[in-house]
């Protein structure tokens, strides 16, 4: 089966783990705060406004927490987005108010979060949709003027920037992922950055039970009692560790050349079926935009897509959907409004497979196999 996602470990990690190991000590360690620098200097940050957590979701959570969200504040976010984000808003009684987004970008525009801004938004909360950065300086521009707190899912967004910035790092609360099916992997782990200095300060104690000393050995070097607890709030364990950060900081190495071979795959994808009836490929990055490469999407009458998608399964070829649209979870609650280019955009959209592992054999076959499948299901194949 070629997988839409799949991560690329080998030698060089295997090796960081066993100097972990031999070093006895397995927790957040020196290699935890290493992995931590190296992440910040990567997206442009001070490692004190970085802490390794132990999943993107976890800082989801936790930039809610941060920010004080709680029954009564509405937050704007795309209605494409990760069901994570929208269960971070959620169980802190705030409403998630869903926007549109852009069809062909999946990305909603700064005037798609300021059509569905409140009297009681007290944040934003954008996704950038398969590694595009979006309209995020606008966005952020927007917050800015309007005195409300952006907060980026950089899940998919590991490497992109827009003009020189990274992705993640344009708000007040920025997050990525580093589990099993992205770019950068850890198994299980992530990253959350906060600008202002104090914030950055409160996360990192929240992120270990609320203790302003996170290890009673570095707590042994300046205090004569440093077994004795120094709680300042009621927070968890969400920290990543020392086994997580070592293979971090060899797939940060790596990352460069992940991103330089996804991008190739991408092109190659534009190059064999860039006259393939039927399907429309993904936009272009704009001028002065990077990207992660993270998804590869293609858009298919919605009256063939499933089969498509179906027909490619039978063949070997595993594609998918991301995101199914949040304001159709009744969980959510109803009343959301009419969003019609994240419908669009929800019943056309494909993903394919697309990750640094794949040859160019494989990806030939992705596109052959796509060409056949539409052809198939246009033509009034079978269903």
């Amino acid at each position: 089966m070629i997988n839409v996602f799949q991560p690329s470990l080998g030698d060089e990690e295997a090796a960081a783990v066993a100097e972990v190991f031999a070093s006895g000590w397995l927790g957040h360690g020196p290699r935890t705060k290493a992995f931590e620098a190296g992440f910040a200097e990567h997206v442009g940050a001070r490692p004190e406004q970085v802490v390794f957590i132990n999943s993107c979701t976890a800082g989801l959570f936790l930039a809610t927490e941060l920010l004080g969200l709680g029954p009564g504040d509405d937050v704007v976010m795309p209605s494409v987005s990760f069901v994570a984000a929208a269960n971070a808003v959620a169980a802190t009684g705030a409403r998630p108010v869903f926007c549109d987004v852009d069809p062909r970008t999946l990305n909603p525009t700064a005037a798609h979060v300021e059509s569905a801004l409140t009297p009681r938004t007290k944040a934003v909360l954008v996704l950038h949709y398969g590694g595009h950065p979006g309209d995020i300086a606008a966005i952020a521009a927007l917050c800015r003027r309007r005195g409300i707190a952006l907060v980026e899912d950089a899940a998919c967004a590991v490497a992109s920037t827009a003009h020189g910035t990274a992705c993640g790092t344009f708000g007040d609360i920025g997050v990525w992922s580093f589990d099993a099916m992205k770019v950068l992997v850890t198994g299980d782990g992530g990253a959350l950055y906060v600008r202002d200095p104090e914030l950055a300060r409160r996360a990192r104690r929240m992120a270990y039970h609320g203790l302003e000393q996170a290890s009673g050995f570095s707590a042994a070097r300046v205090s004569h009692r440093w077994w004795e607890l120094d709680v300042r709030e009621f927070g968890r364990r969400v920290i990543g560790n020392d086994v997580t950060a070592a293979i971090g900081s060899v797939q940060l190495r790596r990352l460069p050349g992940f991103v330089a071979r996804r991008r190739e795959i991408a092109g190659a994808y534009d190059r064999l079926l860039a006259d393939a009836e039927g399907v429309r490929l993904p936009p272009p990055l704009p001028a002065g935009h990077t990207g992660s490469y993270y998804f590869y999407w293609v858009q298919l009458d919605p009256a063939v897509r499933d089969g498509v998608a179906a027909d490619l399964l039978e063949r070997g070829v595993y594609t998918t959907f991301r995101y199914p649209p949040l304001h159709r979870v009744p969980a959510y609650g109803a009343g959301h409004g009419e969003l019609p280019g994240t419908d669009e955009a929800s019943e056309a959209t494909l993903l394919l497979p697309l990750h640094q592992g794949l040859d160019d054999t494989e990806v030939r076959t992705v596109a052959d196999e796509l060409r056949k499948a539409v052809e198939s299901r246009s033509s009034g194949g079978r269903r």
